[in-house]
Protein backbone atom coordinates (compact mmCIF):
# COMPACT_ATOMS: atom_id res chain seq x y z
CA UNK A 1 0.00 0.00 0.00
CA UNK A 2 1.05 3.55 -0.45
CA UNK A 3 1.80 6.39 2.52
CA UNK A 4 -0.97 8.07 1.72
CA UNK A 5 -3.52 4.88 1.74
CA UNK A 6 -2.10 3.64 5.19
CA UNK A 7 -2.37 7.21 6.55
CA UNK A 8 -5.18 7.59 4.82
CA UNK A 9 -6.42 4.33 7.09
CA UNK A 10 -4.83 5.22 10.32
CA UNK A 11 -6.46 8.59 10.27
CA UNK A 12 -9.80 7.25 9.31
CA UNK A 13 -9.48 4.14 12.23
CA UNK A 14 -8.52 6.88 14.94
CA UNK A 15 -11.18 9.16 13.81
CA UNK A 16 -13.44 6.08 14.64
CA UNK A 17 -12.01 5.17 17.38
CA UNK A 18 -12.35 8.74 19.05
CA UNK A 19 -15.83 9.34 17.78
CA UNK A 20 -16.52 5.50 19.49
CA UNK A 21 -15.04 7.34 22.64
CA UNK A 22 -16.91 9.99 22.58
CA UNK A 23 -20.42 8.03 22.23
CA UNK A 24 -19.76 5.92 25.54
CA UNK A 25 -19.52 9.48 27.27
CA UNK A 26 -22.48 10.85 25.80
CA UNK A 27 -24.54 7.70 25.20
CA UNK A 28 -26.28 8.18 22.11
CA UNK A 29 -24.49 5.55 19.92
CA UNK A 30 -23.12 2.16 20.27
CA UNK A 31 -19.40 3.63 21.13
CA UNK A 32 -17.93 0.20 21.83
CA UNK A 33 -19.45 -0.93 18.57
CA UNK A 34 -18.05 1.69 16.68
CA UNK A 35 -14.66 1.43 18.27
CA UNK A 36 -14.89 -2.57 17.47
CA UNK A 37 -15.80 -1.58 13.92
CA UNK A 38 -12.91 0.42 13.45
CA UNK A 39 -9.84 -2.26 14.50
CA UNK A 40 -12.35 -4.34 12.17
CA UNK A 41 -11.76 -2.17 9.46
CA UNK A 42 -8.25 -1.27 10.40
CA UNK A 43 -6.98 -4.95 10.47
CA UNK A 44 -8.70 -5.58 7.06
CA UNK A 45 -7.12 -2.82 5.44
CA UNK A 46 -3.49 -3.89 6.56
CA UNK A 47 -3.41 -4.42 10.34
CA UNK A 48 -3.95 -8.03 10.06
CA UNK A 49 -0.72 -8.65 7.52
CA UNK A 50 2.73 -7.85 6.93
CA UNK A 51 4.24 -8.45 3.72
CA UNK A 52 5.60 -11.65 5.01
CA UNK A 53 2.17 -13.33 5.92
CA UNK A 54 -0.70 -12.61 8.76
CA UNK A 55 0.39 -10.52 11.97
CA UNK A 56 0.01 -12.33 14.49
CA UNK A 57 0.03 -9.46 17.21
CA UNK A 58 -2.86 -7.76 15.35
CA UNK A 59 -4.93 -10.67 15.26
CA UNK A 60 -3.90 -11.75 18.83
CA UNK A 61 -5.22 -7.49 20.34
CA UNK A 62 -8.16 -7.80 17.83
CA UNK A 63 -9.55 -10.80 19.41
CA UNK A 64 -8.66 -9.36 22.74
CA UNK A 65 -10.38 -6.42 21.73
CA UNK A 66 -13.39 -8.34 20.31
CA UNK A 67 -13.76 -9.91 23.67
CA UNK A 68 -13.74 -6.67 25.77
CA UNK A 69 -15.99 -4.90 23.45
CA UNK A 70 -18.65 -7.83 23.96
CA UNK A 71 -18.21 -8.01 27.73
CA UNK A 72 -18.95 -3.98 27.52
CA UNK A 73 -21.90 -4.18 25.74
CA UNK A 74 -22.87 -7.33 28.66
CA UNK A 75 -22.00 -5.00 32.15
CA UNK A 76 -24.41 -2.72 30.85
CA UNK A 77 -27.43 -5.01 31.43
CA UNK A 78 -25.72 -7.12 34.07
CA UNK A 79 -25.08 -3.85 36.31
CA UNK A 80 -28.38 -2.28 35.51
CA UNK A 81 -29.64 -5.40 36.61
CA UNK A 82 -27.85 -6.36 40.00
CA UNK A 83 -28.74 -2.81 41.04
CA UNK A 84 -33.02 -3.20 39.98
CA UNK A 85 -32.42 -6.47 42.11
CA UNK A 86 -30.54 -4.58 45.16
CA UNK A 87 -33.13 -2.10 44.93
CA UNK A 88 -35.58 -4.94 45.63
CA UNK A 89 -36.95 -5.40 41.89
CA UNK A 90 -38.18 -8.56 41.20
CA UNK A 91 -36.19 -11.08 38.41
CA UNK A 92 -39.32 -10.92 36.67
CA UNK A 93 -39.21 -7.25 36.25
CA UNK A 94 -35.94 -6.99 35.52
CA UNK A 95 -36.39 -9.27 32.59
CA UNK A 96 -39.11 -7.41 31.46
CA UNK A 97 -37.10 -4.09 31.53
CA UNK A 98 -33.72 -5.24 29.69
CA UNK A 99 -36.57 -6.44 26.81
CA UNK A 100 -38.07 -3.23 26.76
CA UNK A 101 -34.73 -1.58 26.89
CA UNK A 102 -33.95 -3.72 24.05
CA UNK A 103 -37.28 -3.32 21.66
CA UNK A 104 -36.99 0.41 22.87
CA UNK A 105 -33.44 0.70 21.61
CA UNK A 106 -33.89 -1.12 18.23
CA UNK A 107 -37.68 0.57 17.45
CA UNK A 108 -37.34 4.21 18.77
CA UNK A 109 -33.08 4.74 18.69
CA UNK A 110 -31.45 6.45 20.27
CA UNK A 111 -33.51 7.06 23.45
CA UNK A 112 -36.20 4.49 23.30
CA UNK A 113 -34.34 2.23 25.32
CA UNK A 114 -33.22 4.56 28.30
CA UNK A 115 -36.73 5.55 28.31
CA UNK A 116 -38.43 2.28 28.12
CA UNK A 117 -36.05 0.13 30.40
CA UNK A 118 -36.73 2.00 33.59
CA UNK A 119 -39.83 3.26 33.04
CA UNK A 120 -40.64 -1.04 32.94
CA UNK A 121 -38.96 -0.92 36.41
CA UNK A 122 -41.20 1.86 37.74
CA UNK A 123 -44.64 0.78 36.48
CA UNK A 124 -44.15 -3.23 36.96
CA UNK A 125 -42.83 -2.84 40.43
CA UNK A 126 -45.68 -0.70 41.12
CA UNK A 127 -48.27 -3.00 40.11
CA UNK A 128 -46.26 -5.80 41.78
CA UNK A 129 -46.05 -3.56 45.43
CA UNK A 130 -48.81 -1.46 45.12
CA UNK A 131 -46.11 0.81 46.79
CA UNK A 132 -44.58 4.25 44.76
CA UNK A 133 -42.06 4.78 47.32
CA UNK A 134 -41.10 0.66 47.18
CA UNK A 135 -41.28 0.82 42.88
CA UNK A 136 -38.77 4.28 43.03
CA UNK A 137 -35.96 2.59 45.14
CA UNK A 138 -36.06 0.09 42.36
CA UNK A 139 -35.82 2.34 39.48
CA UNK A 140 -32.96 3.93 41.55
CA UNK A 141 -31.22 0.67 42.06
CA UNK A 142 -31.66 0.12 38.21
CA UNK A 143 -29.87 3.83 37.39
CA UNK A 144 -26.91 3.24 40.35
CA UNK A 145 -26.36 0.19 38.25
CA UNK A 146 -26.38 1.83 35.13
CA UNK A 147 -24.08 4.84 36.64
CA UNK A 148 -21.88 1.77 37.15
CA UNK A 149 -21.70 0.34 33.75
CA UNK A 150 -21.07 4.04 32.31
CA UNK A 151 -17.94 4.22 33.65
CA UNK A 152 -16.77 0.45 33.41
CA UNK A 153 -17.73 1.35 29.78
CA UNK A 154 -15.49 4.15 29.49
CA UNK A 155 -13.05 2.18 31.02
CA UNK A 156 -13.27 -0.69 28.49
CA UNK A 157 -13.14 2.22 25.75
CA UNK A 158 -9.77 3.46 26.79
CA UNK A 159 -8.22 0.28 26.95
CA UNK A 160 -9.50 -0.79 23.73
CA UNK A 161 -7.88 2.28 21.93
CA UNK A 162 -4.63 1.79 24.22
CA UNK A 163 -4.67 -1.70 22.65
CA UNK A 164 -5.52 -0.55 19.54
CA UNK A 165 -2.66 2.31 19.57
CA UNK A 166 0.18 -0.18 20.55
CA UNK A 167 -1.62 -2.78 17.45
CA UNK A 168 -0.64 0.16 15.32
CA UNK A 169 2.58 1.20 16.99
CA UNK A 170 4.21 -2.02 16.96
CA UNK A 171 2.20 -3.70 13.70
Amino acid sequence: MTDFLNLSILWLATFFMLLGLLALVVPLLPGLIIMWLAALGYGIAGGFSTPGGFSTLGIVVFVVISILVIGGSLVDNLLMGVGAKQGGASWWTILVALLAGLLGTLFLPPFGGFVLAPLAVLVLEYLRLRNWKEAWRSLRGLATGWGAAYFVRILIGLVVIGLWAIWVWQG
